[in-house]
C-alpha cells in the first residue's frame, strides 16, 4: 500500500506525526517494514524529532536479522507492499488485533503472578541512658514494646560509652514502606525518663 513520498518534506512530515504515537512502523517491535522505511528515506538530512528518534533507533539494527516480510520493497514512487501508514488504524486485520490482545492479556497475568519485592532496611540503633544508675534492662523493655507493622525487632547488646555508662544497641529490620525511621526514633525519644538521645548506628537496604 503507498506512502507519502519521503523524498519530499511534507513525506517526512506525515511520517513524524504518524511516529508520534508510535515506536515502530508495524506492531509492537522492529520489522522488515522499518527497514523499508529507513531505506527509503536513504541520506537526506531528518530534522523531525520523532522520524529522528525511529532512525536512529532502527539504525542500530542489523535490518537482515528483522522479522517480517522480506517484501517491503521500495519503488522509486515511494511505494511499498504489506503496510499502509497512514490507513492501518481503520483497516487493521482482526487476527492481528485478536494476537496483540491475547500477548495483552498474557502479559497482565504473568505481571499479576509475580511476586512483588518488599524493600526492606536493616537499622542499628544506638539509645543512650541519662547516666548510669538508669535501669538499661527496663529501657530496652520500654523501646521493644513499640509494636508497628512492617517492624521486627533483633538482637541487642549494651555497649560502654564511658564513666560507667553503657548504652543500648539494639537491632531491628523495617519495611520501608510501612516504617518511618524517623517517628520510630521519635516514638523511643518519648521514654524520656530513660532516655537521654537515640542514634541511628547503621543503616543499610536489604
Amino acid at each position: 500500500m503507498a506512502i507519502g513520498d519521503l523524498k519530499t518534506e511534507k513525506g517526512v512530515q506525515d511520517l513524524n506525526a504518524y511516529l508520534s504515537e508510535r515506536s515502530y512502523i508495524d506492531g509492537w517491535q522492529p520489522s522488515q517494514a522499518d527497514a523499508a522505511v529507513f531505506q527509503a528515506l536513504g541520506t537526506i538530512q531528518i530534522v523531525n524529532a520523532h522520524v529522528l528518534r525511529w532512525y536512529n533507533h532502527i539504525k542500530s539494527y542489523d535490518h537482515a536479522t528483522l522479522p517480517g516480510s522480506k517484501n517491503y520493497v521500495v519503488t522509486s514512487e515511494q511505494h511499498t507492499e504489506d503496510i499502509d501508514l497512514f490507513g492501518s488504524d481503520e483497516e487493521e486485520d482482526i487476527e492481528a488485533a485478536k494476537i496483540r490482545e491475547e500477548r495483552l492479556k498474557a502479559y497482565t497475568e504473568k505481571k499479576s503472578k509475580k511476586p512483588t519485592l518488599v524493600a526492606k532496611s536493616s537499622i542499628v540503633i544506638d539509645v543512650k541512658p541519662w547516666d548510669d544508675e538508669t535501669n538499661m534492662d527496663e529501657m530496652e523493655k520500654v523501646v521493644r514494646s513499640i509494636e508497628v507493622e512492617g517492624l521486627i525487632w533483633g538482637a541487642s547488646k549494651l555497649v560502654p560509652v564511658g564513666y560507667g555508662i553503657k548504652k543500648l544497641q539494639i537491632m531491628c529490620v523495617v519495611e520501608d514502606e510501612k516504617v518511618s525511621v524517623d517517628s520510630l526514633v521519635e516514638q523511643i525519644q518519648e521514654f524520656e525518663d530513660l532516655v537521654q538521645s537515640v542514634d541511628i548506628a547503621a543503616f543499610n537496604k536489604i
